[in-house]
């Protein structure tokens, strides 16, 4: 690795480890887990979460994120939904739509899809670098990354956008194990292969013979 690499790396680790560290914390992330446990864990739905592009890969993460922890989720790609993938959105459920700009116009689109689908509404947790956007406003709860700039040196890529949202999403997830009391045996029933499923059955097994 060549000097001016490893300072392109170093200069990448600061500008988003500060972009990490400026996400404002603020009561949104209380209230968009009250209205998790509300909706999936009390009324018997689900998290559907959707985002287009790079945003749409982050939301599939957090969707099998939450499902592996507890909180059962899915993804809905924006664009399926308008054939006929909309349909997997029930009465009960919560969406967790991400999208940098808060302007995506499938997502957009989806807000207004969702609204004409039952009678009763579906409340939108939203995920963007623009608070003051359409989806910002639209959104029941909004979740705002802050707005650091990209470290793309075009500052167009999605770079340092969606480790923020990333980074949200674990936040998101973590609270709500602790809310509804996650387990290792409740993650161990959720794991049965790989190596994650061998260290939950065995920090399960010492739990339970410490009892």
């Amino acid at each position: 690795m060549n000097e001016p690499i490893q300072q392109t790396m170093r200069d990448i680790l600061e500008a988003e480890s500060r972009a990490i560290l400026n996400i404002p914390v603020s009561d949104a992330y209380a209230r968009a887990v009250e209205a998790i446990v509300e909706r999936v864990h009390r009324r018997g739905g689900k998290l559907v979460t959707s985002g287009m592009g790079k945003a749409g890969q982050i939301a599939m993460n957090i969707a099998t994120t939450f499902s592996s922890t507890g909180t059962p989720a899915v993804n809905l790609h924006p664009s399926e939904a308008q054939h006929g993938d909309l349909g997997v959105v029930q009465p009960n459920d919560i969406m967790l739509l991400i999208s940098n700009s808060g302007k995506t116009r499938e997502i957009l689109e989806l807000v207004d899809l969702l609204a004409g689908l039952y009678s009763g509404h579906v409340p939108i947790i939203a995920i963007t670098g623009n608070e003051d956007s359409p989806l910002g406003h639209l959104a029941d709860i909004t979740l705002w990354t802050g707005g650091s700039p990209e470290v793309c040196p075009l500052g167009l890529t999605p770079t340092t956008s969606t480790t923020m949202m990333t980074v949200m999403g674990d936040v998101l997830v973590v609270s709500t194990m602790k809310a509804i009391g996650f387990t290792v045996e409740d993650y161990a029933r959720r794991h049965h292969g790989g190596y994650l499923g061998s260290a939950a059955r065995a920090a399960s097994s010492v739990d339970n013979s410490g009892k």
